[in-house]
């Protein structure tokens, strides 16, 4: 019985069999081998060279690329050892939407993560803005794989005028738009009672300040001092306020020292008196005054008789005459003081008797000197 010879197609397929076992590693038997190649993606094979049966195998996408939603990424080898099938699933997309302060987008686009050229998505204002009607709240994707410019199609919403705050004032730094902070500040002599600022924040679906307006209270001084012999005589009340004085004063005989006034001031929020209550002490000593100028003293005359009491003899009349004082020769260096000579008259009883022992006196000018003469009886 001769053996068969295998035909010449036999010997092609054995052939070829023999160099595909060469370039390929043997696998397994009742494992898979590397899966097959994908368009725009590779296989994540996690360093694996065979695969039994019902193993998976994932690709991902290249980069500039993106899954098209509800197509497969994942192989499964089969019971035959070969891999499932699986088509084209990766594309190129916008990246994912412009992310926009005032907007956000809305549910439908948000989990989304492919969007090929042409496509559009939708956006709806933020809490805390509102919304422009008349502009376009959506975004393209262009063929440069890049989004359209959106447009301020949101602005924010405003917060209600705070109104006037009493005995201060409202520091506005922008506006009352939301996101805005007002500072609050009082007049001098009064105190800030509540919040020093306020933020207009979201409430519920609208916008509202964080802090109500606070109040400027007077600022109060306390009793102001008891003074030791003295007390105060106007301005004294119940209560004192900022700007408000009281004046001092002593009791009879002694005197005040320091200010009489202190009024009540303010350091920061806290009131003070402008200074410390004065004194009440003794009466001051005597005035002291300079020692008295001495007189200048007069120089005599030679052959000149000063009586500073002269008197007239009884019965004798002599009128009174007065002459401009002569100037007396210099003695020694020295000026003669000018004199007057002057005569007095006494009454004379009646009866033309004049006493014993009277006197007369006679003024007059002898030469260029000037005497006194008294006549005795």
């Amino acid at each position: 019985m001769s053996l068969r010879r295998p035909s010449a197609p036999t010997v092609l397929r054995l052939l070829g069999g023999l160099c595909l076992l060469l370039l390929w590693p043997p696998a397994a038997q009742g494992d898979c081998g590397p899966p097959s190649e994908v368009p725009n993606a590779h296989a994540d094979l996690r360093g694996f060279s065979g695969f039994p049966v019902n193993s998976t195998v994932t690709y991902r996408c290249n980069e500039g690329f993106v899954k098209v939603p509800g197509q497969t990424d994942t192989v499964i080898c089969l019971e035959n050892d070969q891999w499932s099938e699986i088509s084209e699933f990766c594309n190129r997309s916008c990246d994912f939407p412009t992310q926009l302060q005032f907007a956000m987008l809305k549910k439908p686009y948000s989990s989304q993560n492919y969007f090929p050229v042409g496509s559009t998505v939708e956006y709806e204002c933020r809490l805390g803005y509102r919304r422009i009607f008349g502009l376009s709240r959506t975004l393209t994707c262009l063929q440069n794989f890049e989004w359209s410019k959106p447009a301020d199609f949101c602005t924010k919403k405003s917060c209600t005028n705070p109104g006037e705050l009493l005995n201060g004032h409202i520091n506005v730094t922008t506006d009352f738009l939301f996101g805005a902070t007002i500072y609050f500040s009082c007049n001098t002599g009064y105190k800030l009672v509540g919040a020093e600022f306020s933020h207009c924040v979201i409430v519920d679906d609208d916008v509202g300040w964080t802090d109500p307006l606070p109040l400027c209270t007077e600022i109060h001084c306390q009793e102001p001092p008891k003074i030791e012999n003295g007390r105060i005589v106007r301005g004294e009340r119940d209560v004192y306020v900022y700007n408000q004085a009281v004046m001092y004063a002593c009791n009879r005989g002694l005197t005040l020292i320091g200010k009489d006034t202190i009024h009540c001031t303010a350091r920061g929020d806290q009131g003070e008196w402008s200074g410390p209550a004065p004194q009440c002490r003794g009466r001051s000593p005597p005035a002291t005054f300079p020692p008295p100028v001495p007189k200048p003293t007069t120089a005599k005359v030679p052959g000149t008789v000063t009586s500073h009491k002269p008197t007239t003899v009884p019965g004798t009349k002599v009128t009174p005459t007065s002459r401009k004082p002569s100037k007396a020769p210099a003695t020694q260096g020295e000026l003669l003081p000018r004199t007057t000579m002057r005569s007095h008259t006494t009454t004379v009883p009646k009866g033309g008797n004049t006493p014993s022992g009277s006197s007369s006196l006679i003024a007059g000018k002898f030469g260029s000197q000037a005497a006194i003469v008294i006549i005795m009886r």
